[in-house]
């Protein structure tokens, strides 16, 4: 069995947990290691579990809580060089685990298949952790879905997959105008009709359950976000992550 939880999503800080009975992967640490483990335990998950920790990308609502979670949980911290090169000095953990974006690294019976993906940092990755022939997808922080993401997305049982922005809101919300086309450039963001494009042409047959994740707070609502996917849910469960607290715990048989 697996047990997967989105610890926080939003451009406020994101983490996602993914378990077995003994072991545990934590994707990304953009919150504080406080509010990590406060999150946890409110859903009854175990840090002990946690062998490794790693991270998308070195914009800080992705890695500002990684320098010290790994140094307080005593867990290693994966991320590529370039990740660690660009990042900021004092969000760096003391003794990195660096791996290429080709390479799948094994953490107890637990494979991480990196996935590389369009978004504006220097090595940005998504992952792909495999189980016992089980798959679980952390696609966030895409502007455009590229082969890689298409391809390993066809795999998953359950993910967590970005929708972002709703397109009217953002065109005609506060943002300046310069951000707003970062946003909705081929490094930015996925909105929600390219969240649904993905999940329609490209979702395998296994899927179960996603968890629609990073929303925005200024150009999108959660409400929004599941009325698009609405006629996706004859194939499967569509849930929501939160900025503001940790989602259900959902388990993959």
């Amino acid at each position: 069995m697996l047990e997967i939880c989105a610890i926080a999503s939003g451009s406020n800080g994101n983490c996602y947990y993914i378990g077995n009975r003994a072991d545990a992967v934590l994707i990304d640490a953009g919150i504080s290691t406080k509010q990590i483990l406060l999150r946890m335990k409110e859903r009854g998950l175990n840090p002990a579990k946690i062998k490794a920790l790693f991270i998308t990308h070195e914009h800080s609502d992705h890695m500002r809580g990684a320098r010290v979670f790994g140094k307080k949980l005593q867990v290693p911290v994966y991320m590529t060089a370039k990740t660690y090169n660009s990042s900021y000095k004092n969000l760096r953990p003391d003794y990195p685990k660096f791996f290429s974006p080709e390479e799948t690294i094994e953490v107890g019976d637990f494979s991480i298949h990196p996935v590389l993906k369009n978004h504006d940092a220097a090595e940005p990755c998504s992952f792909r952790i495999e189980y016992r022939n089980r798959n679980i997808g952390v696609f966030t922080d895409i502007g455009e879905a590229c082969n890689n993401v298409k391809t390993h997305l066809q795999l998953c049982d359950s993910l967590f997959l970005e929708s972002n922005y709703d397109e009217k809101m953002l065109w005609e919300g506060n943002y300046p105008w310069h951000l707003k086309k970062r946003v909705a450039s081929e490094v930015g963001h996925l909105s929600n009709t390219q969240a649904y494009d993905l999940l329609h042409q490209h979702a395998g047959d296994k899927l179960q359950c996603v968890f629609l994740s990073h929303i925005s707070k200024e150009n999108n609502t959660p409400e929004i976000a599941l009325t698009t996917m609405q006629p996706l849910t004859e194939r499967f469960t569509v849930k929501l992550a939160s900025r503001y607290e940790a989602s259900e715990v959902f388990q993959l048989q």
